[in-house]
């Protein structure tokens, strides 16, 4: 099994990016734990991030017939992005939503997700665990 985790705008920035919100620990960091835990499922991961709403489109056609999952922190895109939104669906590839803080307890802009409807499911609010429960719900797909 072949997960995609795509990382949108200012993911980049994690533990330095408002480490109230987000936390202090680096995107880097979530990588390595995700892949650990990915090691000891036997699924190979691969991870992306892009700040360009265009390469994250791009990213998520590609994907159809090359990844079995995708694991999708869409970041402020979540909240904008028709085009990313059209681009889950028209693939087909399983998507899962996840956040680091909680979008539905934040401000009234950040609550509405573009990608909810056409993802598989969205989990948010767990911090870095966010990861770890994306990639578990993405194996469970699979019924591995």
């Amino acid at each position: 099994m072949k997960i995609l985790f795509l990382n949108g705008p200012n993911l980049n920035l994690l533990g330095t990016r408002e480490p109230g919100v987000y936390g202090q620990t680096t995107l880097a960091q979530i990588e390595a734990l995700v892949r650990d835990r990915a090691a000891k499922l036997g699924v190979t991961v691969e991870f992306t991030q892009s700040n360009h709403e265009g390469e994250l489109v791009t990213l998520i056609q590609q994907a159809r017939g090359k990844y079995d999952v995708i694991v999708l922190n869409s970041g402020a895109y979540t909240h904008t992005s028709v085009a990313i939104r059209d681009a889950i669906a028209a693939t087909g590839v399983p998507t899962i939503e996840i956040h680091l803080s909680n979008i539905h307890a934040r401000e009234e802009f950040r609550q509405h997700s573009f990608m909810a409807a056409v993802c598989v499911g969205q989990i948010c609010g767990f911090g870095p665990n966010s990861y770890l429960l994306g990639l578990e719900a993405a194996v469970s797909l699979n019924g591995k």
